[in-house]
């Protein structure tokens, strides 16, 4: 059961990644390689300021702030200096590595003695359910941290979703949308594809550095090298979550989003319990995101070919019923 709440925890946080990724790769067209600095810059940022003795709460805001400031530099890069976007990435998040090392002043900053927003949520949870001890979750004994972490992650991540979900209804986000869409058309209705997509990219990683700085408050740490292989798990998620809920309604999505990077570190943990071995830990996240990518191409396949031989005995038939 610890294994589990642990697993969903960190599925859920990971979702905001996952939600950042989705709004840069699938509204924008955009694979935004910037996410693997935005990640440890957000938890960087976040870890520093805390050890610095500063407010939880404004850390992470902080945080996310950075990661908008990181998602911008890649936007002018890739419209302003006309550089491929994916460069563009590459370029930013090779700079963040330095950037980062610069912030923390080493490559490793513990939490041990910060007050973060993991103490917060512990503290809550011992006032909601009256007690420090174990709850009793289906006869699993589930301590008051572990349930009081996953309450309060969900609740926040909840909230984060309707905020996108609800700004993407607005005009600006509209907007948005239609420049991944059609820039030619948004163009010609006057709305500044550069602006908008700059704007967009830096939705995107500030929503990936919150995610980091979640991360480093519930692991403890903060480590220049959490950020490897976070775009493979983002874009892992929002695939998943595409399959699941099969539609491209926006709403929709973002919930599939989620549910697509929870049912991802679950498998993980999964496989993990069954005996796998961490340094495989890799190859197994490379082959779960490999599937995720051919099964919607094999299910569409096989669908088209199955239309097809309907199409062919249908035809066939026809021709029959003519000679006779």
């Amino acid at each position: 059961m610890t294994l589990l709440i642990g697993a969903l925890t960190l599925g859920l946080i990971l979702a905001l990644l996952a939600v950042g990724v989705y709004v840069s790769f699938r509204i924008f067209n955009i694979p935004d390689m910037t996410a693997e600095g935005s990640v440890t810059l957000g938890a960087s940022v976040a870890a520093t300021l805390m050890v610095h003795h500063q407010n939880a709460f404004f850390a992470t805001g902080v945080a996310a702030v950075a990661g908008c400031v990181a998602g911008a530099c890649t936007g002018v890069l890739a419209t302003k200096c006309k550089i491929n976007s994916l460069l563009s990435g590459i370029l930013v998040m090779t700079g963040l590595y330095s950037i980062n090392l610069h912030i923390m002043g080493k490559s490793n900053v513990p939490l041990l003695e910060a007050k973060t927003l993991s103490n917060f949520a512990e503290n809550l949870g011992a006032r909601l359910f009256s007690g420090t001890g174990n709850l009793n979750v289906g006869g699993w004994a589930v301590s008051v941290r572990d349930a009081s972490m996953l309450l309060c992650v969900f609740a926040f991540v909840v909230l984060v979703c309707l905020l996108l979900y609800f700004f993407f209804r607005t005009d600006i986000g509209t907007a948005l949308r239609a420049t991944g869409d059609n820039p030619a058309m948004i163009c010609a209705l006057g709305v500044s594809v550069d602006a908008a997509t700059i704007f967009g990219l830096a939705v995107s990683n500030g929503l990936i550095a919150l995610c980091g700085a979640l991360i480093a408050q519930y692991q403890g740490f903060a480590d220049v090298q959490m950020g490897i292989g976070m775009v493979v798990l983002g874009i892992a998620s929002v695939i998943i979550g595409e399959a699941l809920v099969g539609t491209r309604a926006v709403g929709l999505l973002i919930v599939g989003t989620v549910m697509g990077s929870v049912l991802f570190r679950l498998l993980v943990a999964i496989a993990l319990r069954w005996g796998l071995s961490p340094n495989d830990l890799k190859i197994v996240t490379a082959l779960f995101v490999l599937t995720a990518l051919v099964m919607p191409n094999l299910g569409r396949t096989f669908q088209t070919r199955r239309a097809r031989l309907r199409q062919l005995s249908s035809a066939k038939g026809a021709d029959s019923y003519a000679a006779d």
